[in-house]
Parts: structure tokens; sequence; C-alpha cells
């Protein structure tokens, strides 16, 4: 017994005696992590002296060693819980903790909480593998009746393992077999088999995939030959299809009462496939219905050039298929020049602004070199556009003509004749001048334009007599020429480029501040700088007067005034600098 009081008090605990009747009190020890053992857990205490005297009977009569805890109640659990050091700590979480895990500060036992109620489940043993289905089974199969009784019943699938699949079969091979007869009128088992492998299997009635395809009909087996299989079945397989949903939506196609509906929800590009197969199993009316339902609805890019591809590789019965012929080679049209011509003076005869502005980027569009729908690489026709160009300058010189005419209004930019003020139809007419001319340069047949606009003596006289607010559309235009001419996209001859700079370039010296205020998208440094190039082009006595007069006009404007300075300090070195250096050498 005091054997055993010793072993409860540990290494730091003692008793201490008091009086009353000699009783002994165990005073309450703490215990620190050493190397003297691990103190008794709550749950694991002596037991009481009264069980202890039959103690070795039952040991004696257990099946093994050990010592056998007493049943735990909720109650002592609670009462363990909150006798451990940490329950001051933990006495919130009291739910939430199990008890039997808190052993003291530093120690945490690793106690399942529910080891001791339930059992830990058996392992379950993985099961066994389905049975590997037979080489012969099929991914898809479709059982169709007559049009009297429509149904589909799908089957099993599966995909044919890849060695026995042939290597670039013909696009169609049927091959005959008989086999046994699913009874009824379901007499003909069609078995397809596509190049990539997978396979579908249909059940048929012979006389509806027979009557309704010559293919077939010469395929099928005889009645005779059927019948000596002892079952009447029939049986035809077809190996190599290229494409095997088309196939089998044809085939569906011969049994489906409505077949247009059909093809509509399988869409364009899927009737496309299903046209090809009925024309290759020469399945006339599904024929029919493709064109039918193709000829009815729009197409995107992708679709025409398959159904251009299409037609090209078979023919097809013109009273059927004329209608798509009709949308796929127009025979209005020769060419698309004259039609592009027509697009020109439709948008150079437009008044609408915005209308014109859209109009022209579509168009610019179209004769675009990168552009896709440029086909056509003859060109346009230049006599068609300078008879458009033409025409514009004439209007634009009976609109300086009519602001000549005196008027009532307080100045001759707001004269209005009909709907439009002058000055805005000026503008309509000088803005058609500058597109003509962007295409011609494009196109590279802008040399005669160059030609035009420098004789254009009468608008070059108007052009002193007109407002400043109206003029200056002219200069407009003769920046378009001057840009084009200094980076070199129009070559023209020697005398046409001293006469264009001889009647215009006064005129740009005066209009080039309105030109600041009004630009309009005209890029006035770009027109700076090839304005000096293409007046170093001339003959240097020629270049003397252009910039003397420059100099004079720069010296009083200013700013107003064109930048001219590099190539003025150009003209100088080669007129002045080398003709000096020359003789010496």
């Amino acid at each position: 017994m005091a054997a055993a009081d010793a072993a409860q008090q540990g290494p730091r605990g003692h008793r201490r005696r008091g009086g009353g009747g000699g009783a002994t009190r165990v005073r309450p020890r703490a215990w620190c992590c050493s190397f003297g053992g691990a103190p008794d857990s709550p749950d694991l205490r002596p037991l009481p002296s009264s069980a202890a005297s039959p103690a070795p009977a039952a040991a004696a009569a257990g099946t093994g060693a050990g010592r056998k805890l007493p049943p735990k109640s909720p109650s002592s659990a609670a009462a363990s819980f909150y006798g451990s050091p940490t329950s001051s700590r933990l006495a919130g979480l009291g739910g939430l903790i199990d008890p039997r895990r808190i052993l003291s500060p530093g120690r945490v036992s690793p106690i399942d909480p529910d080891a001791g109620a339930f059992p830990p489940p058996p392992l379950q043993l993985p099961l066994p593998p389905p049975p590997v289905p037979p080489a012969s089974s099929v991914e898809d199969s479709a059982v169709l009746h007559p049009v009297e009784q429509p149904a589909a019943v799908l089957l099993a699938s599966a995909a044919l393992p890849s060695a026995t699949v042939a290597p670039a079969p013909p696009p169609v091979v049927a091959v005959r077999a008989e086999a046994d007869a699913a009874g009824g009128v379901l007499d003909l088992r069609l078995f397809l088999r596509g190049r990539d492998g997978r396979c579908v299997l249909m059940e048929l009635d012979s006389r509806v995939l027979c009557g309704c395809s010559d293919f077939f009909a010469a395929m099928a087996p005889r009645e005779d030959a059927a019948a000596g299989a002892g079952a009447g079945g029939k049986r035809i397989e077809v190996d190599g299809v290229e494409n095997l949903d088309a196939f089998r939506a044809a085939v569906e196609l011969m049994y489906d009462p409505h077949p247009v509906r059909c093809l509509a929800a399988a869409g364009v590009s899927r009737a496309i496939d299903v046209l090809e197969v009925c024309s290759s199993i020469m399945f006339n009316k599904g024929i029919k219905s493709c064109l039918t339902y193709i000829e009815a609805v729009p197409w995107n890019e992708n679709e025409e050039e398959k159904l251009k591809n299409l037609f090209a590789r078979f023919t097809f019965d013109e009273a059927i298929s004329q209608d798509i012929l009709a949308r796929l080679r127009p025979h209005n049209w020769n060419s698309s020049d004259d039609l592009t011509v027509q697009l020109i003076q439709s948008v150079t005869s437009s008044t609408s602004t915005a209308a014109r502005k859209d109009m022209q980027s579509l168009v610019n569009g179209l004769l675009s070199k990168s552009s896709v729908y440029q086909k056509d690489s003859s060109g346009l026709n230049k006599e068609s556009l300078y008879q458009i160009c033409y025409s514009c300058l004439e209007s634009l010189v009976d609109l300086f003509e009519e602001a000549r005419e005196p008027t009532d209004y307080t100045g001759q930019a707001v004269a209005v004749r009909g709907s439009k003020p002058l000055i805005e139809r000026v503008s309509r007419q000088a803005e058609n001048l500058n597109w003509l001319l962007e295409i011609l340069v494009n196109n590279d047949i802008a040399e005669e334009f160059v030609e035009l606009w420098a004789k254009q003596d009468m608008l070059i006289r108007m052009h002193e007599q007109a407002s400043a607010m109206v003029r200056y559309e002219l200069s407009r235009i003769s920046a378009g020429v001057f840009i084009a001419l200094g980076k070199g996209k129009v070559q023209c001859r020697g005398d046409v480029r001293s006469l264009l700079f001889r009647g215009w370039f006064s005129t740009m010296l005066l209009d080039f501040g309105w030109l600041q205020r009004c630009p309009k998208g005209l890029d006035l440094r770009s027109l700076e700088e090839n304005l000096g190039r293409g007046l170093l082009t001339l003959p240097l006595r020629q270049q003397q007067c252009l910039f003397e007069e420059w100099f004079q006009f720069y010296a009083t404007k200013g700013a107003e005034c064109p930048n001219l300075i590099r190539a003025f300090q150009v003209w100088w070195r080669r007129s002045f600098i080398r003709s000096l250096v020359e003789p010496q050498s």
C-alpha cells in the first residue's frame, strides 16, 4: 500500500498529515516534462481500493494482460476536462475539444474521439473490371422503321481496334455479307465503317433503302441468297466512309417524312455534307431536299466556299440547282470595274456628309490592294474615272461663278441656292476631287490629274476674286497634289511641274493660314515638307523666283506661311556654294 502511494505521489509530491483521525490528505501536485515518465492521464485513474482486491482474480480470468478501464460516463469526462491544468483557458471551447485530448501543458494525446465508440469500417476491395466487349461491337446504331412508324433505337457503342483499320481505303467501298434477320420489316443490317475506325450499325427496311438509292439497290443481297442463309437476313457493309455522321444522316433522311425540317435542325454546313453523300449514293430525293433547303437560307463565307468546291466536283440537275448557281455564279457583270465606277459616281453625287464618308470608306476597302474582296487585277477603268473628275471640276467652276454673282447677303460665302449653302457645296466638290486623286494615286494613274489641275486657268483667276472662306478649298486640292508630287508617287514631266507651281504656289501662300485654322484632316507638316521637295524638282532659276516670293511672304505673315526653310537652305547650297567650289577644282 505504501508503494502504491509513493507511485501516485510522483517525484515532487509529498504527503501532509492533518489532524482528525489520522486521515491522509494528498496535496495537489505540479509536474513538468522530464525523463521520469508521464503522469497518469485523467482518463487512466487508478482503481479504488474496493476494486483493488479482486484485481488479481480479474486479471487471471481475463484474456490478456493490462489494466481494464472502467466504463466512462459523460459526467466523468466533463469532470476530467475541467480538472485539467488548461481548463480555465479552454472553458469557452467546452463542446469543441474532446477532453480526452488534453493531458497537460505541452502534451497532446493522439486519441481518436470516436475510436472507442465505433470500430473502423472494413476496407472495401475494388470491383472486378467489366468484361471486354468483342471486337465486332459498334459505336452507334440506329433502328429505323418505314415512314408510317418512324422510330430510332440506339445500341451499344465502342471503337474498333486501330489494328483493324485499313490504311487509306477508297472513299466508299461496299462489301456484301449475309447475316441473320432482325425480324419483321427490318430485314437488313447496314454496317458503316469510317476511316477513323468508328462504326455504325443500322437496322433498316430494305424496300425503302433500295427504293431510294440505286447504290444500295445494287449492293443489297438477293432474296434467294438471303433465304438460303436460313433466317432470311441481309447485310451490307460499307468501308472507308469519309464523313460517317453525314452518311448516317443521309440514310436517316430516307425514312424521315419531313426531310427539310431535319436539315434545318442540322444547319447549312451539315446539309452540304449530306448533299455530297446523297450524290455519292444516288439518292435523288435527298439531293432535291438538300438543294431546296440550302437555296432558301443565307450562307457565310466558309459555307459558300464549301458549296463552290462541291459544285466543282459534282454535276447536279440544272432544273433543281439553277437557283443556287445563280447565287454562286452571277452573270450580270463581266468585271467589277464598271460597278466600281458606278459606286464612285454615286459617292461624288451624294448630298449627305455622313453617308458620303461611310461610302468612301467602303469603296476604299474594296479598292485596297490588301482587301480580300479585290479579285480582278486588271485595274479600274481609267477613262471612266477621269470622266468623273471632269464632272466635279465643272461643278466647281460653276460654284465659283455663282460666288462672283452679286447677292444681298453679307458675304459671298453664304450665298444659298436650294437647300445647301454655297460654302458647303464647294467643300463637297473639293472633297470629292481629293478623294478621286487618292484613288488615282493608289492605282498609279494620277499623272493626268496633275496636268489637268495645273491647266485650270479659270479657277486660278476666280481664286483672286473669291472670298477667303471659299477659295481656300481650292488650295486644299493643291495640297493633295503637292504631297503626292513630293512623295514621288506621281512622276510628271518637267513642264507640267513648272506649270503647276507657277499657277498654284502663290495661292497656297495666301490660303495656308486658313488651312491651319480648318485643316479637315490635312497633315500640315507633311504639306510643308513635300511642298519643299516638289519645289526642288524644278530648274534652279525657277526655284529662285519661287523662293524669293516665299521669303518675302514669310517675312510678312510669319506663322501663316508654310515653313520652307530646309528646302531654301538646300536650294542656296546647290545654287551658290557648289557653284563657287566647282570652278576652283
